[in-house]
């Protein structure tokens, strides 16, 4: 490493060694890939809860569920994970009711259920899709641009080796640059954790509304079939 009197951004990096360079594609790689999954994680989300608060208020206000279950099969998905629960559900009680009209009440409400439940952890499988990237970009992003900062600092002192007079400016750029894999590092890794946080709890309190509107849906329907 040559010393240079150019301590800009740009020219400590071109002038970073290989594998400090790699390590710091490496970091913005995951930089990229953790910011497009936010921007899609956050408009999915704000979606879902939109679509479940208009589901729930056509839900409670609507005196006809069989038109409800026909309006949201109609709808092809667009009225959100809420709506599609309440169509599994539905679907699976008619079935039970036309092929054995004289089943026992715990045996129609059950195969409902199961229903709801196998459509909700569908549901929560997608909302949860690409959560375990941010969890692993914002623990392991400091670490890689650890390694890289200390592989860079070996690279200028092992550099000096063959200086007759070290001084700061021979040292400095070599320790700048190599402190900038820990930087690039700390910006990957801290809106991941940020954006994994809020979106855990975002989902949860949707995973909790799913869960109280498949007992209050089971409710209803046990009072259809008394």
């Amino acid at each position: 490493m040559q010393p240079t009197s150019d301590m800009s951004m740009i020219t400590l990096v071109t002038n970073a060694s290989i594998p400090v360079q790699l390590i710091m594609l490496l970091l913005v790689v995951i930089s990229v890939l953790s910011w497009t999954f936010i921007f899609s994680k956050r408009s999915a989300i704000q979606t879902a809860l939109k679509q479940t608060k208009r589901f729930e208020n056509d839900f409670w206000s609507s005196d006809d569920l069989v038109r409800l279950a026909k309006s949201v099969s109609n709808a092809e998905g667009a009225q959100g994970a809420l709506a599609r629960i309440f169509e599994a559900g539905t679907i699976e009680f008619q079935k039970v009711r036309r092929t054995s009209p004289t089943a026992d009440t715990n045996v129609t409400l059950d195969g409902a259920r199961r229903a709801m439940r196998a459509a909700y952890q569908r549901e929560m499988d997608d909302l949860d899709s690409h959560l375990n990237f941010l969890a692993s970009a914002g623990s392991v992003s400091p670490y890689i641009g650890l390694l890289g900062t200390v592989w860079g600092i070996m690279h200028a002192f092992v550099g000096l080796a063959n200086v007759q007079q070290a001084t700061l400016a021979s040292v400095a750029p070599g320790i700048a640059e190599a402190l900038i894999a820990t930087a690039i590092g700390l910006f990957a890794a801290i809106p991941a954790v940020v954006a994994y946080n809020r979106f855990t709890h975002d989902i949860d309190r949707l995973s909790i509304r799913f869960e109280t509107f498949v007992d209050e849906f089971l409710n209803v329907l046990q009072r259809q079939v008394r």
